[in-house]
């Protein structure tokens, strides 16, 4: 294949300007940066710093916005989950009511009636709970309305068929024990807790969609503001480029002062190293004296002289304070959490303090083995003791010396199990995965009082702490409950 050679296009010849003609205008970016450059160096950083300064502001409005989309959505999600959860729970107790109704109608056996019992008793905070849930969402209320009213219909056709099989037996409800006393309530309850459910996945799709959108436009917009004040730093820069440029000459001129400069630099780290070290002991001998002043002059002080000494202290400790945070500044990093050496032995004692008003007129023997120091949240740890030694108080009310051990048993180097264990009327260990679950009771509260919400706490917060909650029992028998912890120096 053959080449041809490009042809050039010839250069085009400018021609002098005639005599008396006049010059072509400036451009208006010419004129803008002869405009610029006129300003001082401090107005141009100001200039540039106060866009970039205003960038933020802009950018951190929007952002916060989006966040706050993002937090009402994680809220709304949580509620959607829990919402979820409590429908299933009531679903479970329908179902388990239905079949234990059924056996109790063909061989009338009274303990068949344990399930419709329970879910008589605990159907009404069940159904405050879950309409508690749906407060924000009139649409969803109408449904709780109508799962309400269809389950009240359901729990009376039962208790109806009780009562007809206590009076009339077996033959006067064999056409309901086969097919069930309420059988087209429980099929149309089914159906509107279908409805609630599907109501709350295609809500929380619509969050997480909206969360996506959110979270890309915040990211978006971040990029862009990070462009964009690069953009503006970048053109203060060539300003002050621009001002150095034409003051290099002058920079030679200068040129001897640059070891006075290196001087001064010196001089400027010896003072903030001594800042850093040297005041420190000054600062503890004025903090001391002056309370040993204020120790020693006692009443002869006026209240004005007093407010002196004590603002001295104060200035004292603040500027020691100062003097510590610039010795670890350099060492500091990024702490994911604020994290908290707490001493479970005193945490116990004091807990126990609390409590002494509660204790009043009732033997108890206490076991206190020694407990560990645990990195956690020290107002949560206390909540999770109160909850479970007030637990054992409560179940072993009925017992004429109560018996209550609390210590710990180390498996391995960075987790510690501590448990609670009572001599009280315990639990049926089928129902173990009950014991921790909201509104899970398993006695009934005209025996014992409570709302069923205490180990659901302790659970939530063991886990905020990394940690696990389980629990052992027998009837009649007492119960241990555990919880599991970091140990603090695993954490450091």
């Amino acid at each position: 294949m053959a080449f041809v050679a490009p042809q050039h296009p010839a250069t085009p010849i400018t021609p002098e300007p005639a005599p008396g003609t006049s010059q072509a205008p400036i451009p208006k970016s010419g004129r803008l940066m002869k405009w610029l450059t006129h300003w001082s160096i401090e107005r141009r950083v100001l200039a540039g710093f106060g866009l970039v300064f205003a960038g933020i502001v802009v950018i951190s409005a929007i952002s916060y916005r989006n966040t706050s989309v993002l937090i009402e959505n994680s809220r709304l999600d949580s509620k959607s989950h829990e919402l979820v959860q409590l429908l299933e729970s009531v679903s479970e107790a329908l179902d388990a009511t239905e079949r234990g109704h059924r056996r109790y109608l063909v061989t009338g056996e009274e303990s068949y009636l344990k399930f419709y019992r329970s879910t008589v008793e605990q159907m009404p905070e069940y159904l405050r709970y879950l309409r508690g849930l749906t407060n924000e969402w009139p649409e969803q209320q109408s449904r709780v309305a109508t799962l309400e009213a269809l389950i009240d219909r359901q729990l009376d056709a039962e208790s109806r068929a009780i009562t007809r099989r206590e009076k009339d037996g077996y033959e006067a409800v064999r056409h309901l024990a086969l097919s069930g006393a309420a059988k087209n309530e429980l099929e149309r309850i089914h159906a509107v807790m279908t409805e609630l459910d599907g109501a709350e996945q295609r809500a929380l799709q619509a969050r997480v969609s909206q969360s996506a959108g959110s979270t890309r436009n915040t990211i978006a917009l971040l990029g862009l503001g990070a462009l964009l004040q690069l953009v503006l730093l970048a053109s203060v820069y060539v300003l002050i480029h621009h001002d150095v440029t034409e003051r290099r000459r002058v920079a030679a001129e200068l040129e001897n002062r640059g070891e006075l400069l290196q001087a001064a630099n010196k001089e400027l780290e010896a003072f903030s190293y001594s800042v850093s070290h040297d005041l420190r002991a000054p600062l503890r001998h004025i903090d001391g004296y002056a309370a040993l002043l204020s120790k020693a002059a006692g009443e002869a002080l006026n209240d004005k002289a007093r407010r002196y000494l004590q603002t001295i202290s104060d200035s004292a400790k603040q500027m020691g304070q100062l003097i510590d945070d610039l010795l670890v500044f350099s060492r500091m990093g990024r702490q994911d959490m604020l994290r908290t050496t707490v001493n479970l032995d005193q945490l116990v004692k004091t807990v126990l303090h609390d409590l002494h008003l509660d204790l009043q007129g009732r033997t108890i023997s206490w076991t206190m083995s020694p407990l560990p120091l645990v990195l956690g949240d020290p107002a949560m740890l206390r909540q999770v003791f109160v909850n479970l030694i007030t637990n054992a108080l409560k179940f072993t009310a009925t017992r004429p010396e109560t018996k209550i051990e609390i210590g710990a048993t180390k498996r391995n180097t960075s987790e510690v199990e501590i448990f609670v264990r009572d001599n009280g009327v315990g639990f049926d260990m089928q129902y173990v995965n009950k014991l921790f679950g909201v509104f899970q009771r398993l006695h009934r509260s005209d025996e014992f009082e409570g709302t069923g919400i205490g180990l659901a706490n302790v659970r939530r917060i063991i886990h905020r702490h990394g940690g696990r909650t389980w629990a052992e029992g027998a009837l009649d028998q007492g119960a241990t409950f555990y919880f599991s912890l970091p140990v603090a120096r695993s954490l450091k």
